[in-house]
């Protein structure tokens, strides 16, 4: 489920950047578009901007990039301060009130979870931290360390009162990580607040692996979005009006996703991708069908039409459902 180097809450530590597999940034969108760029959650963030003076678009773009940061500030399970630190420093039985931003990440989270078997599960922090030592050596973890690790993961482990926005936990050392829906939240917000200063026409990525585009930029249908493949070859485009996108990949010889379902890493699948109305729910399903099989994939595609999605296996297979 997780893929921590591009994880949405990254922020306080370098990581390692997975593969690029959306390029929003080469779209070349045509004159008039306004792009700007900034450093956060471990990844480059990027607005484009049409149909507005430069110098205003400038300023709205300040005002998301502030935004972001202070996401940051309270998804990173690496930020002492954060409310997601706050969870993770409860026993059990105890709970603690966190901000909307947290308590809605972990609302959309546990819906995905519950859609996809599982597949996804932000409270994967324990089994990361066992296939990912901080001194970056990559011993594999023994059966009992596995068990271990997973009797301290799953979203069961979890409380949620939306009355109070209260997080509880049902076990001592239940470790969040957001890093699997933290960047489309993000995107989310940052679309929000410029649709707040009236720009409705407008891109924003996150590390080229979620992006929102809303409105169409002039004489399009919308923005065009090149799905990069885990070598960085072009797969397709998609063209997103009011729409988001997300891809999750793991190129053959690297080994950092971990299905938490099993405790243990997936590698049956080079790269996924959903498109959805909203970039929270497509950044979490994006990494829920990396380590889904294709039939399990197909199955949701015909449970959500809502959602379109496309899955690159190993063995060259390509599932695709929904406008795909």
């Amino acid at each position: 489920m997780v893929r921590p180097e591009r994880g949405g809450a990254e922020g306080g530590r370098p990581v390692t950047q997975s593969p690029q597999l959306i390029s929003a940034g080469g779209t070349h969108p045509g004159a008039g578009v306004h792009r700007f760029a900034h450093e956060a959650m471990g990844a480059v963030f990027e607005v484009f901007i049409a149909g507005q003076e430069h110098e205003y678009a400038r300023q709205a773009s300040a005002a998301a990039f502030e935004e972001l940061d202070w996401l940051e500030g309270q998804l990173s399970r690496f930020r002492t301060t954060s409310d997601v630190s706050q969870v993770n420093a409860l026993k059990a039985g105890r709970a603690v009130r966190v901000g909307l931003a947290a308590f809605e990440c972990l609302e959309v989270a546990a819906r995905v979870h519950a859609d996809t078997g599982g597949a996804f599960d932000v409270t994967i922090g324990r089994l990361f931290d066992l296939w990912r030592p901080k001194d970056g050596s990559r011993p594999d973890p023994s059966d009992d360390e596995i068990a271990r690790a997973r009797a301290r993961t799953g979203m069961h482990l979890l409380t949620l009162d939306e009355t109070e926005h209260a997080v509880g936990v049902r076990a001592d050392g239940v470790r969040v990580d957001l890093g699997g829906i933290g960047k489309g939240y993000a995107v989310d917000a940052m679309v929000t607040l410029l649709r707040d200063w009236s720009i409705e026409t407008v891109l924003v990525h996150g590390g080229q692996s979620t992006v929102f585009g809303a409105g169409a930029p002039p004489g399009k249908d919308g923005w065009a979005v090149a799905l990069k493949g885990p070598k960085g070859e072009t797969l397709g485009t998609v063209c997103l009006k009011d729409q988001a996108l997300s891809g999750s990949g793991s190129p053959p010889g690297q080994r950092h996703i971990i299905d938490p379902r099993t405790g243990r890493l997936a590698e049956g699948n080079l790269g996924a991708w959903a498109v959805t109305s909203k970039a929270t729910p497509a950044d979490a399903l994006s990494t829920a069908f990396l380590v889904m099989s294709a039939t399990e994939v197909e199955q949701y595609g015909r449970r959500h039409p809502e959602v379109s999605g496309m899955l690159l296996a190993a063995d060259g297979k390509v599932v695709r459902f929904g406008k795909w």
